[in-house]
């Protein structure tokens, strides 16, 4: 059977996306100092603020943030495992 990369894609979003709730569930829950901030501390990428062109008639925006920390990175690479093992 030929692995789509279209499953890859959906391990990779899915496991960086519960790495991330992982990250942001340990912040909410230990107060700072409890567990090392390396778990927990984000960073953020992106265009900020997002870059803007008026045209009178039209208004368009464009940008992203992305916001990893090292449980999303950790997620993401279990779901490049998981997919290995499919």
């Amino acid at each position: 059977m030929r692995k789509s990369p279209w499953i890859l894609i959906t391990c990779v979003i899915v496991g960086g996306l519960l790495g991330g709730l992982l990250g942001e569930t340990l912040t909410a829950i230990f107060h700072p100092g409890v567990i090392q901030n390396i778990f927990t501390q984000a960073l953020n990428l992106g265009i900020t603020p997002p870059f803007t062109i008026d045209l009178w008639l039209l208004k368009i925006s464009l940008g992203f943030t992305l916001k990893m920390n090292l449980l999303t990175f950790i997620g993401i690479l279990l779901g490049v495992f998981v997919y290995k093992q499919i």
